[in-house]
């Protein structure tokens, strides 16, 4: 999802696996790894260092955006965050609200947050992406900034545009994701909360024709 020959900013790097695999794959010709703490960023420092690129990715303490201008990147990553605190981060960087730029987010949990905070704004998700890693399933997303306001089906926070993935693992993330709501929606009813867990029952009936629908690669 990041385009060929942007420079990317990696907020929460980590160890900066992402940045170095961009550059050693000539994808981008530089990155910002930002995190807000140090230990990660001693991690980032030795992974450049070991691959020969300090001289091409550019550690950096960061509270999310706060420490990147507008103009130092065109592509930006959040990977490994619930979806609820990339909202939150996002939020806070106004600048992003420009067609140029470019989100790729990989929320762990709370997908449906950054969605509706992305829809909410004005941003267009363009696509998503699902796959498996140690057994856990995960979903991907990008988006730019539209300036259009939105009308999306009840369940998009919870879909997106995954239900367009033909892999299997999209299917299996969204079915995930509808029968946890199911849960929800039970528990929802037995507390007394009538208007949440109608709410969720038709979220479900809509995802359930969705994922019914969902073309899988053979």
């Amino acid at each position: 999802m990041v385009r060929k020959g942007s420079v990317v900013a990696d907020v929460g790097t980590d160890h900066a696996y992402l940045p170095a695999k961009l550059i050693l794959d000539g994808i981008c010709p530089k990155a910002l790894a930002c995190d807000l703490r140090k230990g990660p960023l001693e991690n980032a420092k030795k992974t450049v260092e070991a691959y020969g690129i300090a001289d091409k990715v550019e550690l950096r303490l960061s509270d999310g955006f706060d420490e990147i201008e507008p103009f130092e990147a065109q592509d930006f990553v959040i990977c490994g965050m619930g979806g609820t605190l990339m909202a939150e981060l996002v939020s806070r960087a106004c600048w992003l609200k420009d067609p140029s730029k470019k989100l790729i987010l990989q929320p762990q949990s709370h997908a449906e947050d950054i969605r509706k905070h992305l829809i909410d704004n004005d941003f267009e998700i363009l696509e998503e992406d699902a796959c498996t890693d140690s057994g856990k399933l995960y979903c991907a997303m990008c988006a730019v900034y539209s300036g259009q306001t939105q009308s999306k089906p009840l369940s998009y926070i919870y879909t997106g545009e995954l239900i367009k993935c033909a892999k299997p693992e999209a299917k299996e993330y969204l079915t995930r994701i509808k029968d946890r709501l199911v849960i929800k929606a039970k528990a929802e009813k037995e507390h007394g909360s009538l208007e949440k867990s109608e709410y969720l029952n038709a979220v479900i009936a809509e995802m359930e024709v969705k994922i019914n629908e969902m073309l899988t690669e053979s």
